[in-house]
C-alpha cells in the first residue's frame, strides 16, 4: 500500500516539488548490498529510479566508498573477497581475494589504503587499492566485525566480537600495539575526527567502552599509549553508535532497550536515554548537527530527534519492514532506510511542506525495490568529466 501511494505521488506530478536543482553533469547513487542475491542494486537519487544490478560475490555484506576516487568497495563474505565497483560505469572492474568471512570494511582518508575485518580467520587485510592487492594480513582476536581507520590514518581499530575485545593496530606498522579485554559481543566502533578516542559498543552487555588512542608527540606522557579510559552504562544491547560530525556526542542505540542513550565524547559521560521506538538499530546525524536519525526495527519506523532539543521531532514516520541502515544523501535533501525484512530501501525528505508551506521534519517520498535480503547502503555523489577533445 505504501509503494501504491508513493506510485501515485510520484505520477501526480509532485515528485519535483521543493527538490533541489542539479547541473547536467551531476550523479548521485545509493549501492545496496542484497546479501541473499550475491548482487549490488544501485539507485539514481537524482532521478529517483534503479539504475543498475550489478552482480558481485557471494553474500555481499558490507560497502564503502572512496573519499578519492569513483570508487566503491563490496565485501563478500561468502565468497572471501571484495569486488571494486566503478561509481561511473557502474560495473565491477576489479575483484581483491581476502580471507574468510570478512565482514567489514574501511578506507584511509587518501583513498590509498583499504582495512577489511576477516571474521572467519581472526585478522584484517591491508589493500593497496592503486594496485588492487593485499600486501597485509594482521591478526587480531576472535571474529573480528568492525574495523574502523582513523581520520589521522595512523591508527585502527578492531572489534572482535567473539573474543569480547578489541585491537588497536599501528596503521604505518601494520601490527597490534594493544588488546583490550572486557566487552562483551564488541560490535560498532567510531573514532573522533581529532582520532584521540574510540567508543566501541558492548552488545552483549549494556556498557559503551571508551578507548583513548595514543598520541605520541602529545606532552602529556598518558597520552602516548592506548588506555582504557571507561565503561559507559547505557541500554541494554547497544548495536550501533551515530557520531555527530563535530565529534562533540555519540547516540548509541540500544536495541534491547528500545532507547538511544547520549554521550558526552569530550567528558566520557552518558547524559541520558531516551525512548524512540522497538529496536532501534541505526542512527545517523545530519550534517548540521541539528538531527539524529533513528531507524526503529521493530516498530517498521525511522523517527527524528532534535538534538539541541534534546526531544523528537518526529516519533514514527512509515517505512518497510524492519529499517536497519541508514544513509543520507550528499546535500542531506533525501534519508535512506534499508528495509531488511521487505526487501525496499524507504526514500525520505528530511524536510517537506505541509499545502500551507509549514516545514515537516521527514516524511516517506517513495519505496523503491532492492534485491534479496538488502543489508548494507552507501552514497556517493560526483560529477562527470567531459570526455578528452569534447
Amino acid at each position: 500500500m505504501v509503494a501504491l501511494l508513493c506510485g501515485l505521488v510520484i505520477v501526480s506530478g509532485c515528485r519535483r516539488k521543493h527538490f533541489p536543482q542539479y547541473p547536467s553533469d551531476f550523479r548521485e547513487y545509493a549501492w545496496v548490498t542484497n546479501g541473499g542475491g550475491n548482487s549490488v542494486t544501485v539507485f539514481d537519487l537524482v532521478h529517483m529510479q534503479t539504475a543498475a544490478t550489478i552482480p558481485v560475490g557471494d553474500d555481499p555484506t558490507e560497502i564503502a566508498v572512496s573519499p578519492t576516487r569513483n570508487e566503491v568497495y563490496v565485501v563478500n563474505a561468502g565468497s572471501a573477497s571484495v569486488s571494486v565497483i566503478d561509481a561511473v560505469a557502474n560495473r565491477v572492474a576489479a575483484t581483491i581475494e581476502v580471507h574468510r568471512e570478512p565482514s567489514s570494511m574501511s578506507v584511509d582518508s587518501l583513498g590509498q589504503r583499504g582495512y577489511v575485518a576477516n571474521a572467519g580467520s581472526n585478522n584484517v587485510s591491508v589493500l593497496d587499492l592503486g594496485r588492487r592487492r593485499e600486501i597485509a594480513a594482521i591478526g587480531v582476536g576472535e571474529s573480528p566485525a568492525v574495523v574502523r581507520v582513523s581520520p589521522d590514518g595512523g591508527t585502527l581499530v578492531v572489534t572482535n566480537r567473539d573474543g569480547g575485545s578489541v585491537s588497536v593496530i599501528d596503521a604505518q606498522r601494520l601490527q597490534v600495539r594493544t588488546v583490550l579485554s572486557g566487552c562483551p559481543q564488541a560490535s560498532d566502533a567510531v573514532i573522533l575526527p581529532d582520532s584521540s578516542k574510540a567508543f566501541v559498543a558492548c552488545t552483549g552487555g549494556h556498557q559503551v567502552m571508551a578507548v583513548g588512542l595514543a598520541r605520541p608527540i602529545s606532552q602529556n606522557p598518558e597520552d602516548r599509549t592506548d588506555r582504557l579510559l571507561a565503561f559507559l552504562d547505557v541500554g541494554p544491547s547497544p548495536v550501533h553508535l551515530a557520531l555527530k560530525p563535530d565529534g562533540g556526542e555519540i547516540f548509541v542505540s540500544n536495541f534491547g532497550g528500545d532507547t538511544i542513550s547520549e554521550i558526552a565524547t569530550g567528558a566520557n559521560e552518558v547524559g541520558g536515554a531516551y525512548v524512540v521506538g522497538a529496536n532501534p538499530m541505526g542512527g545517523i546525524v545530519s550534517a548540521d548537527n541539528s538531527t539524529l536519525w533513528v531507524s526503529n526495527y521493530g516498530a517498521n519506523t525511522v523517527a527524528a530527534y532534535s538534538i539541541d532539543d534534546g526531544a523528537l521531532i518526529n516519533a514514527g514516520i512509515g517505512v518497510g519492514d524492519g529499517p536497519g541502515p541508514l544513509a543520507l544523501s550528499d546535500n542531506g535533501f533525501l534519508l535512506l532506510a534499508v528495509d531488511k525484512l521487505s526487501g525496499d530501501v524507504s526514500v525520505l525528505r528530511t524536510i517537506s511542506y505541509t499545502p500551507h508551506g509549514e516545514p515537516i521534519t521527514g516524511s516517506l517520498f517513495t519505496v523503491l525495490s532492492a534485491g534479496k535480503h538488502p543489508n548494507a547502503i552507501a552514497v556517493k555523489s560526483f560529477q562527470i568529466k567531459p570526455a578528452a577533445g569534447s
